[in-house]
């Protein structure tokens, strides 16, 4: 049903002329303006959408380097089946797993560094984007040791050679920002987990420390330090463990009950906006697999469990709801809790710790779990951010020279909502000529949070605006210039009848006639 508001808008005499003889009863000058309520219906379709959803799995060798080609990355957009799975994924996003592992007693190869380019170049073309990880061992070394199947030495690289291999990889990160969707720290420990380390305490059973020390802490955070400045101050780095980012933000002695981000200091170019988390042992166990852990320090013991875990998954909580999140899983052995509900609660846990994406390739074990419950379908739609256009008041005409007034009900039924800006732009598609003019909103697509947002925005038309009728558009492109007029890197909102494939554009579904 389309409900009209009328208003008034003046024409080409001033208010204060309007009282003047020569504009005196000049009905042409004032404007009724009909506002409509425009309704929309919510689409039940999974369809790619930029930086969520499940993503594909790829790793290369610096000493034995396989390029990423366009042609594969491009058939990831569309739905494909997983090698031991029983569902299929559409994917617009790619972890990549760099192993370093000949350079981890020396500098990057200049060939190394012409093989990422290569990968970036691939992922724009074919409209997805990568999540890095730079890492010098993915291989557990069993032996004689407390864990077994994991031992000493791990093989990951000093701080020294870290840092020199950051400071080479900056150049090649800040070029390709824009098919980046966001950075995992890496580096220390094997999979570049933070855990199992050579060089910066190892806090497992394998090592009589069986913590952290203030000194360990410090070569983490300067390490995390080197990142954010080699990463573009508008990406974000994904850490481990909540308490890693408590530490770097707070000090070595940071309390669990550090405070989390608030929104008044999110979305902005700090330290403590630009750190999300990849838990890469998503609903494993209570605390999934030490992630939420108290790891001490100098003068602190390790604790998990009991107080620690309910503190730093609170923190975690709180601190998600304005960073990327992201993972995977990695045992089943926390099954039917990690199932589909009602026995289990994994899309609570998406929501609550608001993820954006998942690995679709493990551990297939658990994601099987959620085809067989009937969960998978919702999990696929609602990873990040999914937004529903539900109504709109827009609108009938307005006057060249004056305001342009309209308000958007969008609800966002992700778990996330978009990490990296874009801005969001009305257009105005002349109907005769199909010539677009474009307005940026002040809305930010970042503050569009899981349930409803109502976006309240104001155009100014231009006193040149051509006249005619125009077909209102709503484009959410990339904030890269070198990927916004790319339909694959914009946002298409859940709606029936409303994504225009050619463009990237959102249709309103109502046309305003310019007087």
């Amino acid at each position: 049903m389309i409900k009209k508001f009328t208003g008034y808008a003046l024409g080409t005499c001033l208010a204060a002329v309007l009282l003047s003889s020569s504009c005196k009863d000049k009905d042409a000058n004032l404007v009724q303006i009909e506002k409509v309520n425009v309704t929309y219906t919510e689409s039940a379709e999974d369809f790619p959408n930029p930086e969520r959803g499940f993503y594909r799995y790829s790793e290369v060798h610096s000493s034995n380097y396989t390029v990423l080609t366009a042609d594969e990355l491009k058939s990831y957009r569309s739905p494909q089946s997983i090698q031991s799975a029983n569902y299929q994924v559409s994917s617009t996003l790619v972890f990549r797993y760099y192993i370093l592992d000949d350079v981890v007693n020396t500098a990057i190869t200049a060939n190394f560094i012409t093989n990422i380019k290569k990968d970036f170049e691939a992922a724009r073309s074919a409209g997805v984007k990568l999540i890095p990880r730079f890492v010098y061992t993915a291989t557990a070394k069993p032996g004689n040791c407390p864990e077994g199947f994991i031992c000493p030495l791990y093989g990951d690289a000093p701080k020294a050679i870290i840092l020199n291999h950051i400071a080479q990889l900056k150049p090649v990160l800040h070029d390709n920002a824009d098919v980046i969707a966001c950075v995992q720290l890496g580096f220390i420990g094997t999979w570049g987990e933070q855990y199992y380390s050579d060089f910066f305490g190892d806090a497992s059973p394998n090592a009589a420390q069986g913590k952290l020390l203030d000194q360990n802490w410090k070569d983490r955070i300067e390490v995390i330090k080197a990142m954010l400045d080699a990463v573009p101050a508008d990406r974000m780095i994904q850490l481990r463990y909540p308490q890693l980012k408590q530490r770097y933000i707070y000090g070595v002695n940071a309390p669990l009950t550090s405070a989390p981000l608030t929104e008044s200091s999110a979305f902005t170019a700090t330290d403590i906006a630009r750190l999300g988390y990849h838990n890469d042992c998503f609903m494993a166990s209570a605390d999934d697999f030490g992630t939420y852990t108290d790891y001490g320090n100098s003068s602190s013991p390790r604790e998990s469990g009991g107080a620690a875990l309910n503190t730093l998954k609170d923190y975690f909580k709180a601190d998600s709801k304005f960073v990327v999140v992201g993972g995977e899983t990695c045992s089943d052995g926390y099954s039917p809790t990690n199932d589909c509900e009602p026995a289990g609660k994994i899309q609570a846990e998406f929501a609550a710790l608001h993820y954006s994406f998942i690995n679709a390739h493990y551990n297939t074990d658990v994601n099987n779990d959620w085809q067989d419950g009937g969960c998978m379908d919702n999990i696929k739609r609602n990873l990040g951010y999914r937004l529903v256009l539900q109504s709109a008041v827009l609108p009938d005409n307005v006057v060249k020279g004056t305001d342009l007034n309209m308000v958007l009900n969008v609800k966002n039924a992700g778990y996330a909502s978009p990490y990296n800006k874009r801005t969001v732009k009305l257009l105005l598609r002349n109907t005769k000529t199909n010539e677009v003019k474009s307005f940026d909103l002040a809305t930010d697509v970042r503050r569009w949070y899981s349930g409803v947002n109502k976006i309240t925005e104001t155009v100014k038309i231009p006193s040149d605006f051509p006249a005619g009728d125009y077909e209102m558009l709503l484009n959410l492109p990339d904030a890269y210039a070198s990927i916004a007029t790319k339909p694959e890197f914009s946002i298409r909102l859940a709606n029936n009848g409303t994504w225009d494939a050619a463009t990237g554009y959102n249709k309103l579904n109502h046309t305003i006639k310019v007087n």
